[in-house]
């Protein structure tokens, strides 16, 4: 129907007889000439009607076409006059003079205009999505989307990787409480899962010889959303045997670099830099840390071990698994006038979304002396020793958090010093370009609930400790320090991908799941075919999913990952385009031998 895309036209094409097909973007009458930006996926360009060129009928039906109408336009390509150019386009030197023009297909009035400037809420675009889809920028992200799945296609394969399906009706997993379940009509009463991940897949993929493994794989969760978050999302997820660690980074460094030279035109600096969970922690109270800006957290507990301020005493207390809670703070320079009382109790009601208790707030003044609520309670040796500690100078704020779990004040001081970030200006622009990479290594292997009184894995069961701390496991001791040979991939404070090396043998698994509680029942009822797997030799193996759709919106410099996804979900899962999730007949529930109690109200 057409033979070149509007976008793609250009002023080597002069004198050339095209035809374009695509949707009226805006209309224009300037005595007697017609003027329309036609608008496909690939950009827009100007057409003119000038009724001394076409004949009536043409004319006629240019001069009823309105915005969004649909049309097929055979014409010429002339350069615009001079003084006419518009170089903020790419088909600003060109314009079409129109020699005939069909209407393919008319459209109503809609809801809202498709252009850029248009302020429409997200609801309304939502609603009307493919409407949404026809603006360029979220056309762009689409593309820029293919772009980089093409691209890291073309990475793994040159790594030797081969791209597997593996089932999307399988069986819950152990977070079974956030599995999607489907319902089996010929099993009645029996339930597939839809996968969280491929994770004991890809491993039976290992077992099976495969060695090296990809997949654009579709994952459910069935969880609370956020702007990061959506209940289907997409993830590279890759596998290798007898790979170790190290080389693993070099191909996933190799598949970012190559990303961001070829969507982006820029350069990025490898190997990334590495850093333990326990120093993340400890310098920038988050285990994915935006590491282009400062402000980092600083250890207070000796400054006020001795301290009989019932707020630092309690803190330090030992807890259940014998770990002390802990006294951190941040200085920020020069903002002791910055924040006012009322500003740093709205700072403290922020941070009780993480457990704090409190956010105490500390000015430091000439000659050494502070003002703080707290002030009496803090000797002066230990005012001096946290002046010293902390670096902090007249002019200086200094606040603090204490906490008896040491994971409230990681938490807590973590976000403060985003708010603090992005309040002060600290954090770079999008339109800086600044990204800096980074891998967090040697995590905990697991994690302890104090209100259960057991312990989770804190990546999956599958996950191998390092080397040094196989042993403790087997043992069952000390269970809380062992360290698993876990790593993320962190991207300007945002976690990008996250992997391990995987337990490859059954006695280890065995130990793995005696520490976390499972009984061997319980074991072989959820994992049973896996288990018996890993008995007939399985080869050292780990690997990582990298999160798609949060790549895409970094690629993108798109605020969420709503704006690089085609049919995204709103914040409380539902579809207000298609108005899902929705009911279902009672025939079908018959057949699928279900029936519906619905939660009574309050």
């Amino acid at each position: 129907m057409r033979t070149q895309m509007c976008g793609k036209v250009r002023l080597a094409d002069e004198g050339k007889e095209i035809v374009l097909c695509g949707w009226v973007a805006k209309r224009r009458d300037h005595g007697g000439l017609i003027f329309f930006d036609v608008r496909d996926r690939s950009g827009f360009v100007q057409v003119v009607f000038d009724p001394k060129v076409l004949n009536e009928t043409s004319f006629e039906t240019a001069a009823s076409c309105r915005n969004e109408y649909v049309v097929r336009i055979a014409g010429k390509v002339r350069a615009r006059p001079e003084g006419m150019r518009n170089s903020k386009i790419l088909t600003g030197d060109i314009e079409i003079l129109a020699q005939a023009c069909e209407l393919l297909s008319p459209a109503e009035t809609p809801p809202f205009a498709t252009d850029e400037d248009a302020e429409v809420s997200e609801n309304l675009r939502l609603k009307y999505r493919y409407l949404d889809l026809r603006r360029p920028s979220l056309q762009g992200n689409l593309m820029r989307r293919h772009q980089m799945i093409r691209t890291i296609r073309s990475v793994l394969d040159r790594h030797d990787f081969c791209e597997i399906e593996t089932p999307i009706l399988y069986k819950s997993t152990p977070e079974g409480a956030r599995d999607f379940i489907v319902p089996s009509r010929m099993s009645p009463g029996q339930f597939y899962a839809l996968p969280q991940s491929p994770q004991t897949l890809k491993q039976l993929l290992m077992i099976g010889g495969m060695d090296r493994y990809y997949q654009i794989a579709r994952c459910f969760r069935d969880e609370d959303l956020r702007a990061d978050r959506q209940p289907e999302f997409t993830q590279v997820d890759i596998e290798a045997s007898f790979l170790p660690k190290e080389n693993l980074f070099v191909i996933i460094e190799d598949v970012l670099k190559t990303l961001w030279k070829e969507v982006l035109g820029l350069e990025v600096k490898t190997p990334f830099l590495r850093m333990s969970y326990r120093e993340a922690m400890d310098r920038f109270g988050s285990d994915k840390p935006d590491t282009r800006f400062g402000l980092e957290l600083i250890a207070l507990s000796d400054v006020f071990k001795k301290s009989e301020f019932q707020v630092f005493k309690s803190a330090l207390t030992v807890n259940v698994v014998g770990q002390p809670g802990a006294i951190r703070g941040l200085v920020v320079k020069g903002a002791s006038d910055q924040f006012s009382r009322g500003e740093v109790d709205k700072l403290q009601e922020e941070l009780k979304a993480f457990g704090a208790k409190g956010l105490l707030s500390i000015k430091v003044q000439e000659g050494g002396q502070i003002v703080s609520p707290a002030a009496k309670f803090i000797s002066d040796s230990e005012r001096a020793e946290l002046l010293s500690h902390t670096k902090a100078l007249p002019g200086d704020q200094i606040f603090i958090v204490a906490d008896a779990k040491a994971k409230v004040v990681y938490d807590s001081l973590g976000a403060l010093r985003l708010i603090l970030g992005k309040k002060l200006k600290l954090i770079p622009e999008p339109s800086a370009k600044v990204f800096n990479f980074l891998w967090v290594i040697d995590f905990p292997l697991m994690e302890f609930d104090e209100k259960e009184g057991r312990y989770y894995a804190a990546h999956h069961p599958f996950t191998s400790p390092i080397a040094d701390h196989v042993q403790k496991l087997r043992e069952n001791k000390d269970l809380v320090n062992i360290v698993a040979d876990a790593y993320d991939i962190v991207l300007n404070g945002m976690e990008i991908g996250g992997g391990s090396q995987r337990i490859f043998t059954t006695d280890l698994q065995d130990s793995m799941f005696r520490a976390l509680g499972i009984s061997k029942e319980e074991a072989q009822e959820k994992f049973g075919f896996f288990l018996e797997a890993l008995s007939y030799g399985t080869p050292p193996h780990g690997g990582i999913a990298l999160g798609v759709d949060r790549l895409a919106a970094l690629l993108s410099g798109a605020q969420a990952i709503r704006e690089v996804i085609a049919f995204p979900k709103t914040a409380s899962g539902s579809c207000l385009m298609s108005e899902t999730p929705s009911g279902v007949s009672p025939e079908q529930l018959r057949e699928l031998s279900i029936r519906t109690v619905m939660p009574q109200k309050s």
